[in-house]
């Protein structure tokens, strides 16, 4: 709602605009005979948006009255809105040039020189406005405006204070100065300005959506949803960007009723919207009803068959139902019909990965990298994809590719930390891990890794607290960095803490055998042996491949866990599974 400073003239460009819209009038001067006539010719030129022909007539009447403010005013607007601020600026100061000039002249002809970065001159301008007709509130507002754009607030209110007085049932002064206010940092102020200007205008649509941009700022989307509401419950029901606007807060609230209930009148206005049924769909999607958004999407997908988003989200959505083979069959569609959708190749290469299907997964996250390398996503993806095929030096240039081309993206050098992990290059984790936390100081597998591989290894111990100490900070419910901080804690020799940390990790994963056997090391070295054995017993049952922990089981005195029936019970299990999987 920046204000247009050149009002006379079709389509304008905006400036840093200072002036209230006016519409195109006639010459306030009296001009000889040639000269009107061309300038009726010119305005009626301008009314047809003729920027040609209005042009030329303006130019024939300035030969005529080479003096003529009012034709210089004209031809500046003109110009301006053209873009043309060579020619813009040479007239407007022509225009501006000696006295006589109307109030609404000197106003537009301030927008000129705003919209030109010479801001200085606008001003004096306004101030020649004000002076020549004190009473006209439109030269305030405009030179309010104008110094809000000049970030000179305090000058601002003051401008906009002037203009209310003059103007206290002005919809459009009121709204400005809540700009200005906001711009203050007095949002309390602001609002009443805001809703002062639909007091005196109860359809002044722009007064509605400050409030409701102030509300959503403040997340206070209740209140935000009441103005939207109330607009077009009074004022234009058939208003459809201010309903999309309420739907999409309703979404963002979570009420989905009451975004369905507005798509339901949008529908039945025009059942054919894709757009809202598409938002239905999407509703649906959040909702979890993917049997309902697939029929949604589909219907759409019958009208347009060729929106490779719309499929792309149908694909997701059979991938959230489960049907694996329809979301191969949805994203494979997308890339046959348009092999350059990096988004489908993405999702393919990510699924087939989930699937372990690991050539076709290289595959498609090949061509996604060769179509967007500034996509970290694909080079993650890939170098995972290595790492399960064991092949850790191509997962480790997967990843070293992927930060060629992202350099900022923690993740990747997170994974890359991993990669080396795996190729027994502690020096390179730790580089890689420090990089990913330099980048982004809360991410907190980064700090986790880290902090359990100083453990691990029985160095930089009070770092291995303090970094899992941040870990556990940041997501308290992950029971793999409360452990991480309990093997820490036992690195240390503070047995009791991490005695509390491993039980509440054990707690908050349940069964997971290296858990168990680090709290079997925490009561071995407490000597707790019962307790120990019975930890231990758990870590083989979950991983009867331990060979190292049957060895110290033995070591330990505790007899051969081979032995027990519930260690022959695990590996049977495990190997029934193996046998499963190879079928």
């Amino acid at each position: 709602m920046l204000l247009g400073a050149c009002g006379t003239s079709p389509k304008p460009s905006t400036p840093a605009a200072v002036a209230p819209a006016q519409k195109a009038s006639p010459a306030q001067r009296p001009l000889d005979a040639a000269a009107a006539y061309h300038f009726m010719m010119g305005y009626q030129a301008e009314l047809a948006q003729d920027t040609d022909r209005a042009l030329k007539e303006y130019q024939a009447a300035l030969k005529t009255d080479p003096t003529s403010q009012s034709v210089k005013a004209r031809l500046a607007g003109l110009y301006f809105s053209l873009g043309d601020m060579s020619n813009a600026l040479r007239f407007a100061e022509e225009a501006s040039e000696g006295m006589g000039q109307d109030t609404t002249s000197l106003i537009q002809m301030a927008g000129i020189f705003s919209g030109a970065g010479q801001g200085d001159r606008a001003i004096a301008l306004l101030n020649k406005a004000i002076e020549q007709d004190p009473a006209t509130a439109d030269a305030y507002f405009a030179k309010g405006l104008l110094l809000l754009n000049l970030k000179r607030i305090p000058e601002a209110e003051d401008a906009m204070r002037a203009g209310l007085e003059r103007a206290p049932d002005s919809a459009i002064g009121h709204y400005h100065f809540g700009r200005v206010l906001l711009e203050a940092s007095k949002q309390e102020e602001a609002m009443a300005s805001f809703e002062r200007s639909i007091v005196v205008n109860p359809s002044f649509e722009p007064g509605y959506l400050a409030l409701v941009s102030v509300y959503e700022s403040r997340q206070e989307r209740d209140r935000a949803i009441t103005v939207l509401k109330k607009y077009l419950q009074t004022i234009n029901p058939q208003n459809r960007d201010i309903r999309h606007h309420l739907i999409r807060l309703y979404v963002e609230s979570k009420d989905y009723n009451g975004a369905m209930t507005e798509l339901d009148a949008i529908l039945a206005d025009d059942p054919s919207d894709l757009d809202a049924q598409l938002r239905v769909a999407l509703i649906y999607g959040e909702q979890k009803e993917y049997p309902k958004a697939i029929d949604r999407l589909q219907q759409i997908l019958k009208v347009r068959p060729a929106e490779l988003k719309i499929r792309d989200y149908l694909g997701y959505l059979y991938e959230e139902s489960k049907d694996t083979k329809k979301a191969i069959e949805t994203y494979t569609f997308n890339v046959q019909l348009e092999p350059t959708f990096v988004d489908g190749h993405i999702h393919l290469g990510v699924l087939y990965y989930r699937l372990k299907q690991f050539p076709e997964a290289i595959e498609h996250l090949n061509r996604a990298i060769a179509l967007n390398p500034k996509q970290p996503e694909s080079h993650i993806v890939l170098g995972l994809t290595y790492l399960q095929k064991e092949q850790y030096e191509k997962s480790a240039e997967a990843f070293e590719e992927g930060i060629k081309n992202n350099p900022k993206s923690a993740d990747l050098h997170f994974n890359l930390g991993t990669a080396y992990d795996k190729l027994n290059r502690f020096d390179d984790v730790v580089r890689s891990m420090e990089a990913a936390i330099k980048l982004d100081p809360h991410h907190a597998d980064a700090l986790n890794y880290l902090g359990y591989s100083y453990a691990e290894r029985g160095v930089k111990i009070d770092q291995a607290i303090s970094l899992t100490k941040q870990a556990v900070a940041l997501k308290p419910e992950n029971g793999y960095y409360v452990d991480s901080l309990g093997w820490a804690f036992f690195k240390s020799g503070l047995l009791s803490e991490a005695l509390t940390e491993i039980k509440r990790a054990v707690a908050l994963v349940g069964d997971d055998p290296v858990i168990y056997e680090h709290l079997g090391d925490i009561y071995a070295k407490q000597q707790k042996f019962h307790d120990a054995r019975e930890a231990w017993l758990h870590a083989l049952e979950l991983d009867p491949a331990n060979t190292k922990l049957m060895d110290r089981f033995r070591e330990q005195g505790m007899s051969d866990p081979v032995s027990e029936d519930r260690i022959q019970q695990a590996k049977r299990r495990v190997s029934g599974q193996i046998q499963h999987q190879s079928q």
